[in-house]
């Protein structure tokens, strides 16, 4: 067992305090809250009830994935009306510009806060 493997794995919880896994080999039973979604589920508010971790080649650092219980998932929460409107409209935000106020058809980069022709009225001719 190599080092690295030795620090992912703590089936009891002694080392993290939750039952700690290598990466892909958590048991059946347990799934990511990506893995929950692409079965139509969520957490619906259960702790923690495990984690994968694998170490980052390059820095050392672990990595960590929360792994919830599967048998205890909820069903996700159906879309609603108002839900898909707040969602244009918060979509409709992130396209304009608050400068300008022009409107575009993707969305404005957050690193610049507004369009690029208002970021960089000069021009770069």
């Amino acid at each position: 067992m190599s080092a690295a493997w030795g620090k992912c794995y703590d089936p009891t919880g002694a080392l993290h305090g939750v039952p700690t896994y290598p990466w892909k080999l958590a048991p059946d039973g347990y799934a990511t809250r990506r893995q929950l979604r692409a079965r139509g589920l969520r957490p619906g508010g259960q702790p923690v009830a495990a984690q994968v971790m694998r170490m980052n080649r390059r820095t050392g650092t672990p990595r960590v994935a929360y792994l919830y219980h599967v048998d205890r998932a909820l069903p996700v929460r159906p879309m609603t009306s108002r839900k898909w409107g707040a969602l244009a409209l918060a979509m409709l935000a992130r396209r304009t510009c608050p400068k300008c106020r022009i409107t575009y058809s993707y969305c404005l980069p957050t690193s610049l806060g507004m369009c690029v022709l208002c970021a960089y009225p000069e021009g770069t001719h």
